[in-house]
């Protein structure tokens, strides 16, 4: 008798309220590739607007302490105070569920996640201390799944959190996770950092094709329903990233969990609180979803390391560019572009590339595309338009 396994599924974090039911639900996302590649920028504002300092940290070495206990204990309670529980309500003031943020800043805005309060009207905040503040929607993203709200003033005392720099951290670290799960107000769990630079698919899908978050983390911290939108943290006490998923069959922690990078808070907050949205830079190419085996690198011709070009979508800056894509489900052979380097950097895979253009690039940009085609390394010029 066979014996089948339960698929897992992607599970966003914001602790549901049925009202009615008293029941808790958790919001299930999809788990497939991303075929449509884009990335991100801010753009300028003339508006005068609250600043934030998102200036890359000094270097920062988390040392394990001997005393790791007393560690632990110390960076709760600096860290604890600036971590928030969010309320989000409908126009007619019913609860819709609840999640996690954390203070940014002096001017009291506080990151979460865009599926915590991308449906509300009416956001209330509790802080540690018990103190309670009305908040208003500045800015969310859907496809990094971040948001920042703000209150008028913080609690005395209140400080905001360190940023801390995710392209500098190791698989084995210990993390510590702050939030809020199944409503159990300023909660900490213990873990280590799983995995680096995961994908995960966006909300948003735009014309059959999705967008996606690269160098997401992963850990076995424990996280649960109500942690979205609260910091994952490193020995030193700084944000690494922002809790927003679990991969699990049951909706319950499993031990692999997901966090926004922290490098992407800093890239996009700034624009959100400035203009309530963020711009990404825009290719206009499907891709490959998957590394090719070592026969079918040998069918096509094809280096190990690189990505392969399966659609270009009309009028786009990859149309405008020359790039040439090819259905290999049409026939498997190399007819398509395969990209191995953006401005001189080799890319191994898509994952790379995406990531290059989301913490690298701006719109407007031009870069240099390295591609093999026919047999030959060309060199293309782009010049990266705005996603839609």
């Amino acid at each position: 008798m066979k014996q089948f396994r339960q698929k897992p599924i992607l599970f966003l974090l914001t602790l549901m309220a049925l009202t009615a039911l008293g029941c808790q639900l958790a919001t299930v996302l999809p788990t497939n590739e991303s075929s449509n590649l884009n990335t991100v920028e801010a753009n300028s504002s003339s508006q005068q607007v609250d600043t934030v300092d998102v200036s890359a940290p000094a270097q920062s070495n988390s040392v394990v302490s001997v005393n790791l206990e007393q560690q632990f204990i110390e960076i709760y309670n600096r860290v604890n105070p600036a971590v928030v529980h969010i309320f989000v309500f409908d126009e007619d003031g019913f609860l819709l569920g609840t999640g996690s943020g954390f203070v940014l800043d002096q001017a009291g805005n506080i990151v979460t996640n865009n599926h915590v309060v991308a449906d509300g009207s009416e956001y209330e905040i509790v802080f540690a201390s018990g103190e309670r503040r009305r908040a208003t929607l500045r800015g969310t993203d859907v496809d990094s799944d971040l948001a920042v709200i703000q209150v008028d003033s913080l609690p005395d005392g209140v400080q905001p959190v360190t940023l801390g720099d995710s392209g500098q951290l190791q698989v084995g670290q210990f993390v510590i996770a702050i939030g809020n799960p199944f409503g159990e107000a300023g909660s900490m769990s213990i873990g280590v950092i799983s995995g680096l630079g995961r994908t995960l698919e966006s909300q948003r899908v735009v014309a059959g094709g999705s967008f996606s978050i690269p160098q997401v983390i992963q850990t076995d911290a424990a996280i649960n329903p109500g942690n979205s939108g609260g910091p994952l943290l490193n020995l030193s006490g700084e944000v690494i990233g922002v809790n927003s998923a679990i991969l699990s069959t049951s909706g319950a922690n499993s031990g692999v969990g997901f966090s926004i990078p922290v490098n992407a808070v800093r890239n996009i907050s700034p624009s959100l609180i400035a203009d309530g949205e963020y711009k990404y830079p825009y290719i206009g190419i499907s891709m490959y979803p998957q590394a090719f085996t070592l026969r079918q690198l040998e069918v096509l011709g094809l280096p190990p390391n690189g990505v392969y070009v399966t659609g270009v979508t009309s009028d786009t800056p990859a149309d405008s560019a020359g790039l040439i894509g090819h259905n290999l489900s049409a026939s498997f052979d190399a007819e398509g572009d395969y990209i191995v380097a953006i401005n001189d950097k080799p890319v191994r895979n898509s994952d790379e590339l995406l990531s290059y253009l989301v913490f690298e690039t701006t719109v407007g940009e031009t870069v240099e595309l390295t591609v093999i085609r026919d047999g030959k390394e060309i060199k293309l010029p782009l010049t990266l338009g705005e996603r839609p």
